[in-house]
């Protein structure tokens, strides 16, 4: 049996896990993936790996008493014991009072995020996209060290009630650092995408290169508050530590920086600039994702901040019951609208500023006003009257993103980017910034 299982061939898995269960309800979930990489170190191809992953995971539940099992192998006798030990297990658990069941079945929302692109990619095809950017920085007398990850995989579930949902993916992820060989300048980019006919690994390694050219003799700049245009690299790890809190049971239970006193919220305050929407839609084209959350709810189109207004927090079933309210799953993806500002635009517009290309070691200063830390890396330029003058040493800054996008002065068109602190794929704009802090200086390059 192939590790990526079609539709009818993970149903009909699932049909006979369920067929071993006596327990009063059964839920199982099964993975399979396959993944190919490159990783390279100063010009220099240094592994070359592959993963092939496969996972069934039951719970099984008498009453409110829950145990789950989980097995990587799918012969008849594997899939019986997995079950009775999930059961073993729930006898053996107490109560679990959080309980809620397993649900009816759903209907889903169409998602195309499987292209045959990706799922066809073999070590040759990998190697060629690598050799591109290898012949660049090779060729201009710079050490390159990159990463090329390929995956393509399926998830799917099924219950005792019925529910069934299957969903398959594919994506590709792409990233580079490079470096003069005295290693005074350095540069980066990093590229995700669901169809890897997308990824162009030599115009990546281009800016990258221009980038690392462009930070040699980088000067001191006095910390302080500056105007900054974050590509949308930098911004999503940012961002991303607003996403992280949408959960509505923190936020009642007052550990949020979306609570308010006495366990009420900031749904429906403005908390941002109005030209702030952030939204989830599995369906979107350029981010596809599952149209079904690891619980089996449907995922839909749904707006978490419209026109700088918190509108939706995420809840679990649980907590959703417990409050009275629809049962809103967290986002499966997260994307946030743009404007019409070119990067050229926002640097042409600048009078005194800093163009930031990553962010990386995001640390949590204080959680209940998202007062984040961390410091910029691989090309940092300081802008005057609309242009790029020189490059500058590296800044740790203190900075809430919420604060952030209320200083918000310019948006571009929204990019898929990559998190280098999560490794999750957004679709983020790149973005103006002032009176955006810096704290100190960072000697790292």
């Amino acid at each position: 049996m192939s590790v990526i299982l079609t539709e009818a061939e993970a149903k009909a898995l699932l049909q006979k896990v369920l067929a071993f269960s006596k327990a009063d309800e059964c839920e199982a979930n099964i993975l399979g993936e396959q993944r190919g990489n490159i990783r390279y170190a100063r010009n220099e191809v240094s592994t070359s790996g592959g993963l092939i992953n496969q996972n069934l995971e039951v719970q099984s539940s008498f009453g409110k008493k829950v145990g789950t099992a989980t097995v990587d192998e799918f012969d008849d006798a594997s899939l019986e014991k997995c079950v009775r030990r999930s059961e073993e297990l729930a006898q053996l658990a107490p109560e679990n009072p959080e309980y809620v069941g397993v649900l009816e079945p759903q209907t889903y929302m169409k998602s195309k995020g499987f292209f045959e692109s990706t799922a066809s990619v073999d070590p040759d095809k990998r190697a060629e996209a690598v050799a591109m950017s290898l012949q660049q920085t090779r060729d201009k007398k710079l050490v390159g060290a990159g990463f090329l990850d390929d995956v393509k995989g399926y998830s799917a579930m099924m219950n005792s009630k019925g529910l069934f949902a299957y969903y398959p993916s594919t994506n590709v992820n792409f990233s580079l650092t490079v470096r003069t060989e005295d290693g005074q300048g350095s540069g980066y980019v990093i590229r995700g995408f669901s169809d890897f006919d997308k990824l162009d690994t030599k115009s990546a390694t281009q800016i990258a290169v221009q980038k690392c050219l462009g930070s040699v003799d980088a000067r001191a700049l006095e910390p302080g508050k500056y105007t900054v245009i974050l590509e949308p690299t930098a911004a999503s790890v940012l961002l991303e530590n607003i996403f992280f809190n949408l959960d509505a049971r923190s936020t009642d239970e007052g550990r949020s920086f979306l609570s308010k006193p006495g366990g009420k919220s900031k749904l429906g305050d403005k908390i941002v600039d109005e030209r702030v929407t952030i939204y989830s839609d599995p369906a979107n084209a350029e981010l596809p994702a599952s149209p079904w959350s690891g619980d089996g709810r449907a995922q839909e189109k749904i707006n978490w901040i419209e026109k700088g207004v918190m509108k939706n927090l995420a809840y679990s079933r649980f907590w959703a019951k417990e409050k009275g309210v629809k049962a809103t799953p967290f986002p499966n993806n997260l994307i946030m609208e743009g404007g019409s500002s070119s990067l050229e635009d926002m640097i042409k517009s600048t009078k005194r500023g800093i163009l930031v290309t990553k962010l990386w070691y995001i640390r949590t200063v204080d959680p209940q006003t998202l007062l984040l830390t961390g410091l910029t890396r691989d090309g940092t330029f300081f802008i005057e009257d609309g242009k790029i003058k020189y490059p500058v040493k590296n800044f740790r800054f203190n900075e809430s993103p919420i604060i952030m996008l209320n200083n918000l002065e310019a948006l571009g068109k929204p990019e898929r980017t990559v998190s280098t602190e999560s490794n999750r794929n957004y679709l983020i704009p790149p973005m103006k910034i002032r009176e955006f802090t810096f704290t100190s200086l960072s000697d790292a390059v």
